[in-house]
């Protein structure tokens, strides 16, 4: 059975670090390998938003609010997609949440960063 679990949100303050990570199970390596996961972002009365990608080859893109802050990586062996985000910001506040892991235009359910000034 495929299954997607999302954890490391949490409350920080201003310039500290948080790592999501987003884990994949019920797929073969090969399958995971192929995906291009994302991170989206959402706060309250806006839209989704693109936060960073991944490809099959680890090139990598990010949104430019999170340039230089935010890393997106991948581990083929354990099936799982990281976001490691430093030098936090208020503005960083929001449900984030991870796609294109178990398939294309799949999505996770979400996980809540709160960053306090």
């Amino acid at each position: 059975q495929r299954q997607l679990v999302e954890s490391g949100g949490g409350v920080v303050k201003a310039g500290e670090s948080l790592r999501l990570s987003c884990r994949a199970s019920g797929i073969i390596t090969s399958t995971f390998n192929s995906h291009t996961p994302e991170w989206y972002r959402q706060v309250p009365g806006k839209q989704r938003e693109f936060i960073a990608r991944i490809s099959s080859t680890r090139s990598t893109d990010y949104a430019d609010s999170v340039k230089g802050r935010f890393t997106i990586s991948r581990d083929g062996s354990r099936k799982v997609v990281y976001l490691q985000m430093n030098s936090l910001k208020p503005e960083d506040t929001g449900v984030y949440y991870c796609a294109n892991v178990l398939a294309p235009c799949s999505w996770g359910k979400g996980i809540l960063v709160t960053v306090s000034s």
